[in-house]
């Protein structure tokens, strides 16, 4: 059964009146809104990191969006622990509750994805800024030939005393950004692991709701055939009672007319 279709078989039910648990799941539902359309942002974004397009400003645009969807996931996780404290709640809410925690997992663990990325391809550029720094190192040179090409051309544009410098200064900014990156994906993957309980918890309560459910509308089902039968049953053994009763009436009847007439 799904949980639609468990829904659908609550909709007779009350739901019961909690204003604090319906105010903390729209909150919820919202930032999680916030949070997808973020992760579409940084996507494009981490997208165009290691092309020639590759800027300064959009890197710096890539680390600050994901320190605060870092942020806001930490806020939901809050809010979706938080959420789990309520008791006494309708199938209904049950069923929110679940949804909520599932779509943050999901959009959790797209962000996780996308930081991942973002930090393969930071690394790929620190290792392209070593290759155009010492070209004759095999190992950095390894990294791709667009990134090395890309700073050389920034290279190029420089005056060859500063060219030290600018270098080693852009593989220190990179190598600081590649650490904040770890970071936070290390920080997220505890709060992944204990979403992914809580969901996995919520999901063994809804398949016992589920089954009780199911075991209802089985239950019910088996009762009125029952009842039916024994409505039959009744019917059968009133209509034998009466044959009976009519049959002892005509011998009564016979009995006392033989009396009379003798």
């Amino acid at each position: 059964m799904s949980f639609d279709q468990l829904s659908n078989l609550e909709s007779g039910a009350r739901y019961s009146d909690n204003p604090g648990f319906q105010e903390l799941q729209y909150e919820l539902k919202s930032k999680l809104q916030g949070l997808l359309n973020g992760n579409r942002k940084i996507s494009s974004d981490v997208g165009v990191l290691g092309t020639k397009r590759d800027t300064p400003r959009l890197r710096e645009r890539v680390h600050n969006s994901m320190e605060k969807t870092r942020e806001l996931c930490r806020e939901i996780g809050e809010g979706v622990k938080k959420l789990q404290t309520w008791e006494d709640l309708s199938k209904q809410q049950k069923y929110e509750q679940t949804k909520i925690s599932s779509d943050f997992q999901a959009a959790l663990q797209e962000f996780q994805g996308l930081q991942r990325t973002a930090l393969e391809k930071q690394r790929a550029s620190v290792s392209a800024a070593r290759a155009a720094q010492d070209p004759d190192d095999p190992q950095a040179a390894a990294s791709g030939d667009q990134l090395v090409q890309l700073q050389q051309q920034q290279l190029s544009q420089l005056a060859p005393q500063d060219e030290v410098d600018f270098q080693e200064a852009l593989i220190i900014e990179r190598e600081d950004e590649i650490r904040n990156i770890e970071q936070g994906v290390g920080d997220l993957n505890v709060l992944f692991r204990q979403v992914a309980q809580i969901v996995s918890e919520q999901g063994e309560q809804l398949a016992t709701i589920e089954d009780n459910v199911e075991n209802v509308h089985t239950d019910t089902r088996q009762a009125d055939i029952e009842n039916r039968q024994a409505a039959r049953y009744q019917k059968a053994a009133r209509n034998k009672s009466c044959c009976l009763l009519l049959v002892l009436a005509v011998i009564v009847t016979i009995v006392l007319l033989a009396i009379f007439l003798d």
